[in-house]
């Protein structure tokens, strides 16, 4: 087993093959937990960059085994040099503006597409140890990064209704209306800490956020957000979870 190890930490053909297919898994098992959210980046696209980033320190160590190798005569002659780490430096200065291009600030001030950010680079730093064949590294890191992903997501969702703190995005009808919606969150035993209002909509509708703290004694989740709703100067709520 040691020899199989050993024979796949060279750079030969076998060993490029499990890299890249390890580099693919990578991004597959990453990219497959947002395809199901139905998010922008998706199981391919993760694969994708794993799979490229691989590439890059394959071609990295393609190089140095030239220069040292078939291509060394030259190199003498011509005093070429050689930094391997240059490669993954420009995987990741790329993986910049791509991650960049998933964070969105929508009109409710809300940001979004910071996960999937940071799942990229993730995904690209995968390839690169995939492609150094850091096998030790690889494996165990992709169940840390699937498990912060996906099994802590409900659980922080969960954590910060405990704490109780709700931000809301109310659309109403009239701008006198947001009177009457302080009143019933006030009714419900909240404690309501910032309104900013913002722009009407096409249809000249107001809206604004509204931040609070629950009571403990008073009413759930579920129940504030339902009288809420109930209001007849109400047209819509959206609930705020980063």
């Amino acid at each position: 087993m040691e020899e199989v190890f050993s024979y796949l930490k060279e750079f030969n053909f076998a060993s490029v093959v499990v890299r890249l297919t390890l580099a693919m898994i990578s991004g597959a098992l990453i990219g497959y937990g947002r395809e199901k959210k139905e998010r922008n980046a998706g199981l391919r696209t993760y694969m994708l960059i794993s799979i490229g980033a691989a590439l890059t320190l394959l071609i990295s160590f393609y190089e140095n085994e030239m220069l040292t190798g078939a291509w060394a005569d030259t190199v003498a002659k011509v005093g070429s040099k050689f930094d391997a780490s240059r490669y993954g430096a420009q995987v990741l200065a790329g993986i910049g503006f791509l991650a960049a291009g998933t964070i969105v600030a929508s009109a409710h001030q809300q940001v979004s597409g910071l996960t999937s950010a940071i799942g990229l680079f993730a995904a690209a730093v995968l390839g690169i140890a995939s492609g150094a064949a850091f096998y030790e590294c690889v494996i165990p890191s992709i169940v840390i990064i699937i498990f912060s992903m996906e099994v802590l997501q409900p659980l922080e969702v969960l954590y910060k209704r405990r704490l109780r703190n709700i931000t809301i995005t109310i659309k109403y009808i009239n701008p006198s209306d947001i009177e009457m919606i302080k009143q019933t969150i006030e009714e419900q035993g909240a404690h309501l800490y910032d309104i900013d209002p913002e722009d009407v909509d096409e249809n000249n509708y107001p809206s604004a956020i509204f931040s609070m703290k629950m009571s403990k004694e008073k009413s759930s989740h579920s129940e504030m957000l339902s009288s809420i709703v109930e209001l007849p100067c109400v047209l819509s709520l959206h609930e705020l979870i980063s």
